[in-house]
C-alpha cells in the first residue's frame, strides 16, 4: 500500500508502465467536473470508475488478482482499512469476471483515511476496506483506477 497526495504521484510512475499511465490520466482530467462512469484510458489495462456514493459504517474487505487499485479522492473523506491477506480468509469466493474476492480479515489491520487531493495504491496483497465512515455517513465522490498487473 502507499499513500500519497496526487502532487508526488510522478514518484510512483517508475513502478509500473500502466500505473503512470492511470496517474498521468488522473493529472490530466478535471476531477472537479468529471461525471460518475467508466473511463478507458488504455482499453483494459487501465481505466476508471468515477463514483459518488454515501460512506458506510461497515463493508467487507476485498482484494483484486488482476488489478492495482489507484484509489483517489476528489471530494469528501473515507476511511478504508488495509491489511496483509496473508492474515485474511475467504467468505466469497473468487470472481474471476469481476476480478474480486471477498475476506474476513483478523485485527491487525491498518487504517487510513484518505482526503480529497489524497491516493492510496492498492496492490494484490491488500486486502482493503473501503468507503467506511470517518466519524458518519457522508457523501463522497472518488475514483479509482484500475491498473493492469504488467
Amino acid at each position: 500500500m502507499i499513500k500519497d497526495r496526487l502532487d508526488n504521484a510522478e514518484l510512483y510512475c517508475s513502478l509500473s508502465k500502466n500505473l503512470k499511465i492511470g496517474f498521468e490520466w488522473l493529472k490530466s482530467v478535471d476531477l472537479k467536473s468529471i461525471e460518475s462512469g467508466k473511463y478507458y484510458i488504455d482499453g483494459e489495462k487501465v481505466y476508471a470508475n468515477v463514483q459518488e456514493y454515501e460512506t458506510k459504517t461497515n463493508a467487507k474487505y476485498e482484494v483484486h488478482r488482476k488489478y492495482i487499485d489507484i484509489q483517489y479522492m476528489i471530494q469528501g473523506e473515507e476511511l478504508v482499512g488495509v491489511c496483509d491477506i496473508k492474515t485474511c480468509s475467504t467468505c466469497v469466493e473468487y470472481d474471476d469476471s469481476a476480478d474480486i474476492e471477498f475476506l474476513e480479515c483478523s485485527n491487525n489491520d491498518c487504517w487510513q483515511i484518505i482526503s480529497k487531493g489524497e491516493f492510496l495504491v492498492l496492490f494484490p496483497t491488500d486486502a482493503h476496506k473501503p468507503a467506511m465512515s470517518v466519524d458518519s455517513p457522508k457523501t463522497v465522490k472518488k475514483v479509482v483506477v484500475k491498473v493492469a498487473l504488467e
